[in-house]
């Protein structure tokens, strides 16, 4: 047991080490082309603070184990909202613009139903079976080219503010910090996964539990520490753009790239474990329109940390 306790904390600081190296070179290389800080924090921060989630996911989809895939997804975007965008609106208020409020916000709503709908389609619909399969992981990625290109195709002026004092990598430098995030991300989520599985075999825990509690709190790390760093930076806009930015990675790339792999059951997730992931979704919304101040502030951070300790509770008592 300690064994695998020491590999688990491993590859998690491996995990977690690798995205800051990736995210810091994409990040440099990106602005060498011009693009915008906003669009930055939305595609290029939100994709690799993802990473680790991808490498577990696709891990668990080559192994055949769909709860590990499916179950770190949804417990992944469901602790990026209530736990870490709850813990960075304490810090800092967001300041909500008229873009998050009319495509943003909404948007990560449409993609959370579109993935329940399409895993979900003979619970809801009556037809097929409810598994991820290979074409709907092909439709998921579509969906995710097309919001890439909607990203860049509409980036306008709704931007972070500009970090003067931002460090400058050069692009040599940020080349070998991308391969050496990549290969940190490779190697410690394979540790992680292993040593998380062997852990929860150990302790009599499914699959499933593990996933949605240790490794999606474990692999949102990297978005976790971006978050609040951003908060005392006062960069709301960063925040909350890597957090929409990383939920909509982790259903249309990971979940798509997942189910392409192997198809995913559904069976392991519950009416609850759905009903949280489309709640931290229709949370933000609710928040922002019955907020005069059009922001997510410290009462809103309060009560989606109190709705993760509650979910949090209720995977304990359920165990």
């Amino acid at each position: 047991m300690l064994i695998e306790c020491l590999l688990l904390i491993v590859g998690l600081a491996l995990v977690v080490l690798g995205a800051d190296f990736l995210v810091d070179g994409a990040s440099s290389i990106a602005k060498k082309f011009g693009v915008s800080d906003f669009v930055i924090g939305l595609t290029i921060v939100g994709m690799g603070t993802s990473a680790p989630e991808m490498v577990v996911s696709f891990i668990g989809a080559l192994q055949g184990n769909g709860d590990i895939a499916i179950g770190n997804v949804v417990g992944s975007n469901i602790f990026n909202v209530f736990m870490i965008l709850g813990a960075t609106a304490l810090i800092l208020p967001m300041d909500i613009t008229p873009m998050n409020r009319k495509k943003d916000i909404p948007l990560n709503i449409a993609i959370t139903l579109i993935f329940i709908a399409l895993g979900m389609s003979r619970t809801l619909f009556g037809i097929g079976d409810d598994v991820l399969g290979r074409l709907d992981g092909a439709i998921l990625l579509v969906l995710f080219a097309a919001y890439i290109y909607m990203c860049f195709r509409f980036d306008t002026a709704n931007q972070t503010e500009s970090n003067e004092n931002e460090k400058v990598i050069k692009p040599a430098l940020a080349a070998v910090l991308i391969v050496a995030g990549l290969a940190g991300l490779v190697f410690g989520g394979r540790m992680f996964v292993n040593s998380a599985t062997s852990i929860a075999k150990m302790l009599n825990v499914s699959d499933k539990l593990i996933a949605i509690t240790i490794l999606a709190g474990g692999t949102s790390m990297p978005e976790l520490v971006t978050c609040i760093v951003a908060a005392f930076k006062k960069k709301g806009q960063l925040a909350l753009g890597n957090i929409l930015g990383s939920n909509v990675f982790n259903i249309l790339l990971i979940l798509g790239g997942s189910a392409l792999i192997h198809p995913l059951s559904m069976a392991g997730m519950s009416y609850v474990d759905l009903g949280a992931l489309l709640l931290s979704s229709l949370v933000i919304w609710a928040s922002i329109h019955t907020n005069k101040k059009n922001q997510l502030d410290r009462a809103d951070g309060l009560l989606l940390l109190l709705l993760e300790a509650a979910y949090m509770t209720f995977l304990i008592i359920k165990k």
